[in-house]
């Protein structure tokens, strides 16, 4: 991949793009740390504008096109997550492909902040599609988990008590069934040092205060540790943070499935790349994971009334889903009958779209919900059993997870294979 600046990036103010993502775009906030939609003057939050983030971040649709490529090249139907629209914007997936098609390597990086013991039913997102990218490309890949950040960013948390709630996360991730021969999963706590802190530095170095102020609204009041976190989130992108993996050259790619709160983070990432010569990071978006309480909003580990655990019990996420999920059915069932259900806001049905695989399903329900022939209830109903069958699967898995499954995983030096396949016919 070229290190050129690329124009999409140009097209972008540099040192005020998310800032005006968040804060000029008065109808909704899209930051790392907020989300919201547009507040209305009932009070009612209504659902992200994508279109508008696509516009105001500089980012690219993904096309229809793009889809076919992939799935000719990968010989594989594209995951639902991407055939409806889920991962909707993208930096450079189509270098990603070409890679592919040129059997040159590249790797897979997401992350997880470890803010809670247990995460919710909203970070099987990112996860879910790393283990199927993982088998469609058979890339290697990193996963951050940001101890360190949680510490900083959340003032009544404890550092042991962050790096605590990181192990019990990457026991977690570990059961989504990825590869350890092919998946390092690391804390910044425990594996800051070497390579990976001289590419923090670095990356530091090309980071003002002024451009991370207006990026990210840091004030003055805030610690200097928040500041610093950029490089630290940037570090991952360059292969050479990972040399025993990667070698010290730091000449193979990635590409970073995330939601697209996180992009501001890795739009300066691109540009520090081309400062240090490295091979900037291809990105693929996703729409946020709604909260229980709506579409304007994103699902929120530290707040439980408007998360689904993944160690809930079955009877805890039925109760969450009858009682806390938005619904866009009528007022009263002689109102649904007649006008229809709204499904764009509709929680449970919005998380159908996630997690429901059969598409002929989802459609039927959708067609029946907006005519008013399928109920609030019975679409809760549904939700509630694609929710917990999708929960118990994965609970399943962590009971398997063993001392030795953590310790092949967050192990940097243990054998590897690191190299992406060739197409598969």
């Amino acid at each position: 991949m070229s290190a050129e600046s690329n124009p999409v990036d140009q097209q972008i103010p540099r040192e005020n793009g998310a800032e005006a993502a968040a804060t000029s775009n008065a109808d909704q906030v899209v930051t790392p740390w907020e989300v919201r939609g547009k507040v209305a003057d009932d009070g009612t939050v209504a659902e992200i504008d994508y279109n508008r983030l696509i516009e105001m971040f500089g980012t690219r649709h993904i096309s229809p096109e793009l889809i076919e490529r992939f799935e000719k090249l990968t010989g594989r139907t594209a995951h639902p997550f991407l055939r409806r629209g889920l991962f909707f914007s993208h930096r450079e997936f189509d270098m990603i492909l070409n890679r592919f098609e040129q059997k040159k390597p590249f790797y897979l990086y997401t992350g997880r902040g470890p803010s809670s013991g247990s995460m919710h039913v909203g970070h099987m997102v990112p996860f879910l599609f790393c283990k199927y990218l993982q088998d469609a490309f058979d890339a290697p890949l990193v996963v951050q988990l940001t101890d360190d950040e949680k510490f900083l960013f959340k003032q009544e948390l404890k550092l042991d008590e962050a790096h605590k709630y990181a192990v019990e996360n990457a026991k977690d991730i570990m059961a989504f069934g990825f590869d350890p021969e092919k998946t390092f999963i690391f804390s910044n706590l425990d594996y800051m040092g070497g390579a990976f802190y001289r590419n923090v530095v670095k990356i530091a170095k090309t980071i003002t205060t002024s451009v991370s102020k207006a990026v990210f609204g840091f004030k003055d009041s805030d610690n200097v540790g928040k500041l610093h976190f950029v490089s630290i989130q940037a570090a991952p992108s360059f292969s050479n943070s990972f040399p025993a993996m990667f070698g010290p050259k730091g000449d193979v790619p990635c590409l970073i499935p995330c939601a697209i709160d996180q992009d501001p983070y890795f739009r300066v990432t691109r540009e520090a790349a081309v400062k240090l010569k490295y091979p900037k990071p291809s990105l693929i978006h996703s729409r946020f994971f709604p909260a229980l309480q709506g579409p304007g909003t994103k699902m929120s580990a530290s707040n439980p009334n408007s998360a689904i655990y993944i160690t809930d019990t079955p009877a805890q996420v039925k109760n969450k889903i009858k009682k806390y999920a938005f619904s866009g059915g009528g007022d009263t069932a002689e109102l649904h009958a007649k006008n229809g259900g709204n499904t764009e806001v509709d929680v449970s049905f919005q998380y159908l779209r996630f997690f429901l695989d059969d598409d002929a399903e989802l459609e039927d329900i959708e067609r029946r919900y907006r005519k008013g022939e399928l109920s609030t209830g019975a679409l809760k109903e549904r939700c509630v059993e694609v929710v917990s069958e999708l929960i118990a699967t994965v609970q399943e898995r962590r009971k398997k997870v063993t001392d030795d499954d953590v310790k092949k995983f967050m192990d940097p030096n243990y054998p590897r294979k690191v190299m992406a396949a060739a197409p598969k016919k």
